[in-house]
């Protein structure tokens, strides 16, 4: 009798370390799947989810997905979900530019999702997607370049504060605090500022097929709704976050319900919080270095 519960035990202890070895195993693979694009049961073709949120000021993190999911071999599709009024142009032409490479280089099909904003540079990265879904009550287009800053020389007069500046070039301190522009600043960055509005028009022209004097007529800085951005031919179909998905599925040619795949968010505390949002008032008012920037921003 004690033989019998002794096989008894043994059985049920080597059943337990084979399915606890198992269940390891397979957290192991899956992990490394998310990380290399290898699939386990239940996983096979997915489609990656970026998120694009808040005020477009840095490129990398979202470029760093990009290139992980464009490399995923598990991963036939991405779409991006936006929900942005904007920011830097040199960080949305990063995006731009980086959802073109994984179109062409990897051949992976990519499809944007507008949430509640995607303006000026929200819109910017959008041109570059195979498709553009938006919500009928989106806000989107925006397109067009600002630059903005400030300046405080009556106050600075009131309270006795001032520069001195040695400067090379009478161009050196556009931007400057304590005083107006000049009349050959403003012709400056008013030429910087229309060169960088031609390239977000060609942009546009380029991804969405139109004739450029078409979107000039759209390109003053005007908002739109989704429903009226689908009837101006800036989205291609009116939908949710999961039709995209849907819709990047079946371009990719996955079969049956697509499973999603989304990189982790990083758990950030109240003072991450604050530091981020003062971060953002400053990038957006005066740039990080304190002078002047061009935004694709509103």
């Amino acid at each position: 009798m004690a033989g019998k519960r002794d096989a008894i035990v043994a059985i049920v202890i080597i059943l337990t370390f084979f399915f606890v070895g198992g269940f390891f195993i397979l957290l192991f693979l899956g992990t490394w799947g998310e990380d290399d694009g290898i699939s386990i049961a239940g996983g096979g073709a997915r489609i990656a989810v970026v998120d694009v949120f808040g005020t477009i000021t840095e490129a990398q993190p979202i470029v760093k997905q990009l290139k992980k999911w464009g490399k995923s071999s598990s991963v036939k599709g991405i779409v991006i979900h936006v929900d942005s009024p904007g920011g830097g142009v040199a960080p949305s032409q990063e995006i731009y530019d980086a959802i073109r490479k994984i179109r062409d280089e990897e051949e992976k099909v990519v499809v944007v999702s507008m949430s509640s904003l995607a303006a000026s540079g929200g819109y910017y990265i959008a041109c570059a997607a195979d498709r553009i879904v938006a919500n009928p009550g989106t806000l989107t287009g925006s397109i067009g370049v600002i630059l903005q800053f400030l300046t405080a020389e009556k106050l600075m007069q009131k309270i006795g504060i001032g520069f001195e500046r040695v400067k090379s070039g009478d161009l050196k301190d556009v931007g400057a605090l304590d005083r107006a522009m000049t009349d050959k600043e403003r012709e400056m960055l008013t030429a910087v500022i229309m060169d960088t509005y031609e390239q977000f028009v060609e942009v546009v022209a380029e991804g969405r097929e139109l004739d450029k004097d078409d979107v000039y007529q759209l390109a003053n800085g005007a908002i739109y709704t989704g429903r009226q951005a689908y009837g101006l031919g800036l989205v291609d179909t009116l939908g949710t976050f999961d039709d995209a998905v849907q819709i990047a599925a079946e371009l990719a040619g996955i079969k049956g319900e697509p499973q999603t795949i989304q990189e982790p968010k990083p758990k950030k505390g109240l003072w991450d919080l604050l530091g981020v949002g003062m971060n953002e008032i400053k990038e957006t008012v005066q740039g990080e270095s304190g002078g002047p920037r061009i935004m694709y921003l509103y």
